[in-house]
């Protein structure tokens, strides 16, 4: 499912214009990332929270190049389910999603 079809639903079972849904769901994703900048993670009950994990200093490989490449510790955003949000999902007898299906 991708956005336009989580506005389109969201359209359809509220009767709620799909522009406002829009700048309603915007809105929401621009208060998100802008709480998580400032380091403040968001909760949303029986939901998830949304936080900010840290990852150590490593190093990779590029490739193209064949060199070895230090990346530097940083941060990034996480959603973490909650357990009303995961129970239903473990219950139900739907197929794996198509990105855990490849061979």
């Amino acid at each position: 499912m991708r956005k336009a079809d989580v506005i389109s639903n969201i359209a359809e079972k509220t009767g709620i214009d799909k522009v406002d849904v829009i700048v309603v769901l915007e809105a929401f994703f621009k208060e998100v990332k802008s709480s998580l900048i400032v380091g403040e993670p968001v909760t949303i009950s029986r939901f998830g929270s949304f936080i900010i994990k840290k990852r150590a200093a490593g190093f990779g490989r590029n490739i193209k190049k064949n060199i070895v490449v230090e990346i530097p510790e940083h941060f990034i955003p996480v959603f973490k389910p909650a357990k009303e949000f995961v129970r239903p999902i473990k219950a139900s007898n739907t197929k794996q999603p198509l990105l855990s299906q490849k061979k």
